[in-house]
């Protein structure tokens, strides 16, 4: 029945979402217990800790031979991050947008968005290709974690916030505990990612769409409540550049990680992806991707107007794909007001906007 797996999907992700917290606590406070840094944790453990979910889910998803939901997991998790998180965290409070972000994370998050593409043009991520991406994700965390030694006292200092160690006789202060932290959070990991992929395709099955498109909009929005959570709570405190880093190193990881742990997983058969996905999904990531530069460099500042923007092209891209799974009739109407009005008035708006900003901002 629906309402049961309705409850086995929501029982999927509370552990999903539990279980990447207890990672986080209990990696962050033994990597703080052998010196590591507040700042080279936030950027390591904390940020991937995040990410955690998509990689249980689309790995557990491989196993379980649904690849679909897989790759669905991560497109369509790399999407909500953008249009939905950053639109709905700049709707609360115009989000900052750090000078580093523009100069190096979003060309980063840009190219291992172009690698994905030209890595899936043959329609399959083969193991070899898993391995590049995952060698690439040690060569960026070094690359972090030697950069950190350069960081402002500021951003040290919000990290400090973010990332504390244990205090002396708290329970989670023994290294056994912190242990402990880890292991169940890996646990309920594995089983949360069963349940919700389990779950998942009993939804597609009853509504009629495709693994596909429940892992580019159930599944990719599920196992992003981390990062919402994260960046939400960042903006409200203040933290806006931390709100912003969270979700632009999170699509990173999502694509180097994730897609490279699954592909591995995948094996000799490799990691197959849809050709819908490669005809249209894949190019939205991508644009979505591209539309963070113009945006982000209007005054290095996400306005509310332009979160409001983000949020209605995430609720106008899932409203495709629903029309699309169903054949509705009322697809190619959508499709051209899209096309013909929308898109290019949104990029007109880009333009103006730029163009009368003042060109004196320092960094």
């Amino acid at each position: 029945m629906l309402w049961i797996q309705s409850l086995w999907f929501a029982a999927g992700l509370v552990a999903l979402v539990a279980g990447a917290s207890s990672l986080v606590r209990g990696a962050s406070k033994l990597a703080l217990s052998f010196g590591l840094s507040p700042l080279v944790v936030g950027l390591t453990i904390v940020a991937f800790g995040t990410s955690a979910p998509e990689m249980a889910v689309s790995t557990g998803a491989v196993l379980e031979g649904k690849g679909d939901i897989a790759i669905g997991n991560v497109v369509g998790s790399n999407i909500f991050n953008v249009l939905f998180i950053l639109g709905i965290s700049a709707l609360i409070v115009p989000l900052v947008v750090h000078i580093q972000l523009i100069r190096q994370e979003i060309p980063i998050m840009l190219g291992a968005s172009l690698l994905l593409l030209v890595l899936a043009l043959d329609g399959n991520i083969q193991v070899w290709e898993g391995l590049l991406l995952l060698v690439l994700l040690v060569a960026y965390t070094a690359f972090l974690v030697i950069q950190s030694r350069k960081e402002s006292a500021q951003q040290a200092t919000e990290f400090n916030d973010e990332v504390r160690p244990a205090q002396p006789g708290a329970w989670d202060a023994h290294w056994a505990a912190q242990i402990g932290l880890i292991v169940a959070g890996l646990a309920l990991l594995v089983v949360g990612s069963d349940w919700l992929v389990s779950s998942s395709v009993a939804f597609a099955k009853s509504f009629g769409v495709s693994d596909l498109v429940i892992g580019l909009t159930i599944v990719a929005a599920g196992t992003s409540m981390p990062e919402v959570a994260t960046s939400l709570t960042a903006a409200l405190k203040g933290e806006r550049d931390i709100a912003v880093g969270n979700v632009v190193g999170s699509n990173t990881f999502n694509i180097l990680g994730v897609v490279g742990l699954s592909g591995l997983v995948a094996g000799s058969d490799g990691l197959a992806v849809a050709s819908s996905v490669l005809n249209f999904d894949i190019w939205v990531m991508l644009a979505v991707a591209l539309a963070c530069l113009p945006i982000f460099v209007t005054g290095r500042e996400i306005a509310r107007w332009e979160g409001a923007v983000f949020l209605g092209y995430y609720v106008a891209y899932v409203g495709y794909l629903l029309l699309a799974a169903q054949q509705h009739e009322a697809l190619p109407a959508f499709s051209a007001t899209m096309i013909g009005f929308v898109i290019p008035l949104t990029v007109v708006t880009l333009v103006v906007v730029w163009l009368r900003q003042p060109k004196n901002h320092t960094a």
